[in-house]
């Protein structure tokens, strides 16, 4: 678990005594002094930050500054906090209830980087269902280590391909196709919309789109 330096608590004990009690901008620092137990707390704030560009009002240009200055977090542990609690709450909102924070242990609950951890594997073709329903008990009930979870993570994979090989190389490449294909169709309406190339090549574009549908059907 990442921890803040003794500097970064001294200059966040710093400013909260000259912030407001009930401002957002106080609570993001009083949240980030209990990282370990309250991430989830930090994340959410970060990610009302992020969204809203509320750091702009608080005197910094970038999100990153206002992080790295202010709270005293890197780049990409505050981007695996945003990442993480967006996650909590589009995929799995019933864990960011309070009575499931309040009543659950620190060392049981699910720490940001194996949450991070669960939403890369989500996104996996290579995993059914019930691969993941696995995991996601392990990360969020269990509260494993993202070591833990990773171990398990490249374990699981390492077996299915070894049993399937073939099999999980045509769903990569069907996934990365589709991936593809979904671009061709944005850039092609980008294109067509803002009127930045000649229509000749819209129609060279079509004509590869047309050419992937027909090879993915055959």
């Amino acid at each position: 678990m990442t921890r803040l330096s003794t500097r970064s608590l001294e200059r966040i004990e710093e400013r909260i005594g000259s912030l407001e009690e009930d401002s957002i901008r106080r609570r993001i620092l009083e949240s980030a002094k209990s990282f370990k137990t309250s991430w989830i707390e930090l994340g959410q704030s970060l990610y009302s930050v992020w969204k809203d560009k509320l750091y702009k009002e608080w005197g910094y240009m970038t999100f990153d500054a206002y992080t790295s200055k202010e709270i005293g977090i890197k780049k990409q542990t505050a981007l695996k906090l945003l990442k993480s609690y967006y996650f909590l709450e589009k995929e799995e909102p019933a864990y960011l209830q309070k009575e499931y924070t309040q009543s659950a242990e620190a060392a049981g609950l699910p720490n940001y980087e194996a949450v991070n951890l669960l939403r890369l594997a989500k996104n996996k073709t290579e995993l059914d269902k019930s691969d993941y329903f696995r995991l996601k008990k392990d990360v969020l009930e269990k509260g494993k280590d993202m070591r833990e979870v990773k171990k398990d993570l490249v374990s699981l994979m390492k077996q299915k391909a070894e049993l399937e090989p073939e099999e999980a190389r045509n769903k990569k490449r069907a996934a990365l196709v589709k991936r593809l294909l979904a671009a061709l169709k944005t850039l092609r309406t980008t294109i067509e919309t803002e009127k930045m190339l000649p229509v000749s090549t819209i129609k060279e574009v079509s004509s590869l789109i047309n050419k992937i549908e027909a090879e993915m059907l055959s």
